[in-house]
């Protein structure tokens, strides 16, 4: 049987109803924010964790010079091992009809005679290669979707300085390359890097490793130590010129796949809880004003005989009622999100096949979440219920003091009109009441700030990477470390205004237990087209004999300026070196070290040597250029930095990037509910007093603008307060979504707040359209009766 209470606690939700729509809007957006984030963390790592062993792929990878074939036994004999697969990789260039200059490409070798052990390939068209016809292979299908290749297709390419035919017979996707980068290059474009897969016995002959391999596979069995694994694989591999076994967790692909998930789990953590709190704010405000406006029905409930407990447990079922609908919806609402997003993410990384689960903890810690802020901000309130009783709570509350309103008031009441004088009154009588609704505007006013203010970070990035600290047209990589002869060549190509040398030497960075892998940059003195910049945007100067990192490395290695830094170089002599930090550099992309170029090349003992250039062109010897540079047989790949800056445009727009949109869409609409639901706090609380109004003589329109004055006049006040909150915020916002490859700085950028404040106010339009529409529609003898 359902008790009178119980009665009284569905009229009320249907009396509140527009109220506890817009407290449940924002309940289940942060719940359904929470559960879509943290399924589509579980869908990708369970999706790339079953791609992984599915398809075998190496735990170990050991890179070598030139190692014979004999050496697998020893592999396999180190204690922990599970399986050795030896294989061929090389450098190549694809020429493509729609690309001026060849495409960079990496050549994998596939067993002659089986399928290989580990870094298996997944055949998506076509049919696998046969070892007896050295000219087939299969190509990455990213790669053949990007310049509309298909099986059967001839592809020119060149190997070890030695221009070829092959035939494509078959496309392929492999876990070892869900991200696909160019050598010496972060950023992933299917059109501008391919992958070859040849037989082994084809791809030897192309670069001369007959009965040799230049890189090991290794898996590991379970409770393998894996670094002495590692070490053991150094040892024996050393003679022939190994440059080092790394994890899987160093792998280029997986580490960025890795950071982007990342990005994702630190959203997830970090935003639902901001709708969460803001929603228990906003209950605690309707909650705390229904108690108010519901003192004598209070007195008389307990006149009855229902014990304060029964009386609290009234109001706090109205408040579970809120947020239990809120977060069951949230549910369904991430789950539908999740659904919708993850076919976005499968086809971003590039797997073959998708495992879509759900996390069951974020349900549970959604629900319980919002449960319990909400509850938090409906036991403050619990407490007056309990304060009251019966007979102060059916005396009628004492009258309100007008002489608030001070000596500023009274002056202005001189240039009032009566309409404009009341809503003076409410505000200076009412101040905690006013505050309240200003603090919930303010908070959605910094949720639009905060997501503006990203989406001007992410221009900012590109903007400062590309204009800035690359001022460069064209980047040319060597197929090695070639004498300063080579930058002489380049500089007197017809169109080439200026070059400018580099040298990238890969090595591990060091300081304590923190490592790093990754390359340091050896740069000119006088650099003007790749330099390393202070936070200011000055150069810092590379003539001391140190070493400068990027803002993301030093906060990595945990290492400031003046410490000494270890870096185990990874080429040549391979040299460990200690090194001073001298500065840190503002970089937002990738995690980049510097180095002046010609101590660089004294402390490798290799004078005169780089690896690279970086050229400045006149557009319009840009083909001839491109022709010049394709006939160079040092020349291993070109990167154009406008290709690149799409490339990075588009990565910043997809997978982990494109979830600001979402977020911005979201803060958006919880804007709206938090004006919405101040403007309709504010109506639920004066509908009597307006319409006493209209009782007496005032018309809709005056009436209307005691409200909706009072509105405006608490949004004007929220917008520089909000204004403040939302700088702060966009800080953790803009950590949330950075990544080891890329930096979003939160700027000052006065468009976004102008922008949000244009939100905040198209809110308070709209909501005070609303609300004047009931105003107008109100019966006034229903209005002016006493509630029972």
């Amino acid at each position: 049987m359902v008790s009178p209470l119980d009665h009284k606690l569905l009229r009320d939700l249907w009396r509140m109803k527009g109220q506890a729509l817009a407290i449940g809007m924002v309940i289940a957006v942060g719940v359904g924010m929470l559960v879509m984030m943290t399924g589509l963390v579980t869908s990708l790592n369970e999706t790339r964790a079953a791609y992984y062993e599915r398809y075998r792929l190496a735990e170990v990878f050991a890179p070598v010079t030139r190692a014979p074939d004999r050496m697998v036994t020893r592999l396999a004999a180190i204690d922990g091992v599970s399986a050795v697969e030896p294989r061929v990789v090389g450098a190549a260039l694809i020429d493509v009809a729609d690309f001026d200059l060849p495409v960079q490409a990496q050549a994998v070798s596939l067993p002659d005679l089986r399928n290989p052990r580990l870094n298996d390939v997944f055949l998506t068209d076509g049919r696998m290669i046969d070892s007896d016809h050295t000219d087939e292979i299969l190509l990455l299908e990213a790669f053949a979707q990007a310049h509309d290749l298909r099986p059967g297709d001839r592809i020119d390419a060149t190997m070890n300085g030695a221009r070829r035919s092959f035939q494509v017979v078959g496309l392929a996707q492999a876990p070892e390359f869900l991200y696909t980068t160019a050598p010496g290059e972060l950023i992933p474009d299917d059109a501008r890097f391919g992958v070859i897969w040849m037989s082994r016995s084809a791809l030897a002959a192309a670069y001369d490793m007959e009965g040799a391999f230049n890189e090991a596979l290794l898996s590991l069995s379970r409770g393998a130590n894996e670094a002495a694994v590692m070490d053991a694989v150094d040892r024996i591999l050393d003679p022939y010129g190994g440059t080092g076994a790394y994890p899987l967790a160093d792998q280029a692909s997986n580490q960025l796949v890795s950071e982007e998930i990342s990005g994702l789990e630190a959203a997830a953590a970090g935003v639902p809880p901001i709708f969460l709190a803001v929603a228990a704010f906003l209950l605690y405000i309707v909650i705390n004003r229904m108690v108010q406006s519901e003192r004598e029905e209070i007195g008389l409930m307990k006149a009855f005989g229902y014990t304060n407990g029964e009386v609290g447990a009234h109001y706090f079922k109205l408040v579970l009622a809120i947020a239990i609908g809120g977060a069951l919806a949230g549910c369904l609402l991430g789950i539908a999100g999740g659904r919708a997003l993850i076919q976005v993410y499968v086809a971003y990384f590039k797997f073959p096949f998708l495992v879509f689960q759900l996390d069951p903890a974020s349900f549970v810690t959604g629900v319980g979440v919002s449960i319990l802020s909400a509850s938090a901000g409906g036991l403050l309130v619990l407490r007056s219920v309990f304060a009251l009783t019966p007979a102060s709570a059916m005396r009628a509350p004492a009258p309100a003091d007008y002489s608030r309103t001070g000596a500023i008031g009274h002056t202005l009441n001189r240039f009032l009109d009566q309409p404009s004088r009341m809503v003076l009154r409410r505000i200076t009588r009412q101040p905690a009441r006013m505050a309240g609704a200003m603090i919930g505007i303010a908070c959605g006013m910094a949720l639009s700030v905060s997501m503006i203010t990203i989406y001007a970070g992410f221009d900012r990035t590109i903007d400062l990477t590309f204009n800035v600290i690359d001022r460069s047209d064209i980047a040319v990589s060597f197929t090695h470390a070639a004498s300063e002869e080579t930058i002489f060549n380049l500089r007197r190509m017809e169109g080439v205004t200026y070059v400018e040398p580099v040298r990238h030497v890969p090595v591990v960075l060091r300081n304590g237990l923190a490592t790093h892998r990754g390359v340091v940059a050896g740069l000119s003195p006088d650099a003007r087209l790749s330099r390393a910049l202070d936070s200011d945007l000055v150069d810092i100067p590379l003539q001391n004999g140190g070493i400068v990192l990027s803002t993301a490395l030093a906060v990595k290695l945990n290492i400031r300026p003046g410490d000494v830094l270890t870096a185990e170089v990874r080429e040549g002599r391979q040299p460990v070196l200690q090194i001073p930090v001298t500065a840190i550099a503002e970089s937002l992309l990738g995690s980049p070290a510097y180095m002046d170029l010609a101590t660089l090349n004294r402390a490798l003992r290799e004078p005169n040597r780089v690896s690279g250039a970086y050229l400045s062109i006149d557009e319009a010897y840009a083909t001839e250029i491109y022709a010049a540079l394709q006939d160079m047989p040092t020349v291993a790949g070109v990167s154009l930095k406008s290709q690149a800056e799409v490339a990075f445009q588009t990565l910043m727009n997809t997978g982990a990037g494109a979830i600001r949109y979402v977020m911005g869409a979201i803060a958006f609409v919880i804007t709206f509910g938090i004006v919405y639901n101040a403007a309709r706090i504010a109506y639920a609380e004066r509908s009597r007093d307006l319409a006493s109004l209209r009782v007496i003589g005032f018309t809709r329109g005056e009436a209307a603008f005691v409200l909706l004055g009072e509105l405006a006049i608490v949004t004007l006040v929220a917008l520089p307060v909000g204004g403040v909150l939302g700088y702060y915020l966009s800080f953790g916002i803009a950590a949330g979504f950075s990544s080891e490859l890329y930096q979003i700085p939160a700027v000052f950028d006065p468009a976004s707040y102008g922008f949000a404040a244009m939100v905040v106010l198209g809110a308070a339009v709209a909501s005070g359209w609303l609300v004047k529409r009931d105003v107008d529609r109100a019966e006034l003898v229903s209005a002016l009766k006493t509630r029972e």
